[in-house]
């Protein structure tokens, strides 16, 4: 199952037009995508502007609508009412009244780690983030909350056991199992353990990054800084990019039917940024499930990309 998500739509990927932005959700909608996964930090709000101009303020029946927000770390007392201010204004943007699901946009670090990486402490998101998302689903505000799935893994994996539970999880589903430039944390990133977990609580997976960020594709259709985490991967993922050739595929073709082949996942948010990209990621989710062996040769050739990096 596809999504489309709000990067491409917001810029954040590469330039593109607001009519083209508007054009794209119509036709996701109309090839039977039912999420749309959006952040006022997709395009300082674009994304969330341009799907208020799609829908012209009605959702269809049967349509999902997400946004987020980064708490970070402030002060007792303000998390619920910088939330409740972020998301007011996303409806504003959107045109809505309610979204179905609204995700905590950082990582959530262990109380031992504040001053040392970027994200809301454990006793934070316990004592007041979790809480003001609660209370927003009971007032009917957003149907659900969610997190992002990134940071320190054992943190994860602890508070997708705890109650009350998320209703879905935003975990990196690639075929390099990066998270390229949004890691901010030392150590694995560990995203299948991270999915395993969210399988083992009952808390849906939405698949991001399958593409990683364009590092997984033929070549980057914007500018890249050559030390960034995305030109290694880009590198790092030569082996499968051959393979791509070997078979007559694209490369990003590739890449979606892989995150769309791994186990756990209830759904893969596309970055498409105009109709063109759309209609080949359609195309890439209609084809054949890729078989055992071909998935296996995949994780054979990334293994030995990363084995390749580490030893450099």
């Amino acid at each position: 199952m596809l999504s489309l998500g709000g990067g491409g739509i917001g810029q954040v990927w590469g330039a593109t037009s607001r009519k083209e932005s508007v054009a794209t959700v119509v036709e996701a909608l109309d090839h039977g995508i039912t999420l749309l996964d959006l952040a006022p930090g997709y395009g300082d709000g674009e994304a969330e502007a341009v799907v208020g101009e799609a829908l012209v303020g009605t959702v269809p029946s049967g349509i999902a609508i997400t946004t987020k927000y980064r708490v970070g770390n402030p002060k007792p007392g303000v998390a619920r009412a910088a939330i409740e201010q972020s998301l007011d204004a996303s409806l504003r943007r959107m045109r809505v009244t309610r979204v179905d699901l609204m995700f905590l946009h950082n990582m959530i670090i262990p109380d031992e780690a504040v001053g040392d990486l970027p994200g809301t402490p454990v006793s934070l998101f316990r004592d007041e983030v979790r809480p003001a998302f609660e209370s927003l689903v009971a007032d009917g505000r957003i149907g659900a909350w969610g997190l992002t799935g990134i940071g320190v893994p054992e943190t994860l994996i602890s508070v997708l056991a705890e109650t009350p539970r998320p209703g879905a999880i935003q975990a990196i589903t690639n075929l390099l199992d990066s998270p390229g430039g949004l890691k901010r944390s030392p150590g694995p990133a560990s995203p299948r353990a991270i999915i395993a977990a969210a399988n083992r609580n009952g808390v849906a997976v939405m698949g991001i990054r399958a593409l990683q960020a364009g590092a997984l594709t033929a070549s980057f259709d914007r500018a890249i800084d050559s030390t960034s985490a995305e030109a290694t991967d880009f590198a790092r993922a030569a082996p499968v990019r051959e393979l791509a050739r070997e078979l007559g595929l694209s490369m990003s073709t590739l890449a979606l039917r892989y995150a769309l082949s791994m186990r756990g996942v209830s759904t893969v948010i596309l970055g498409v940024k105009n109709r063109a990209e759309l209609r080949q990621s359609i195309d890439a989710a209609h084809a054949e499930p890729l078989d055992a062996d071909l998935i296996a040769q995949i994780d054979r050739l990334s293994v030995v990309a990363q084995e390749s990096e580490g030893a450099r």
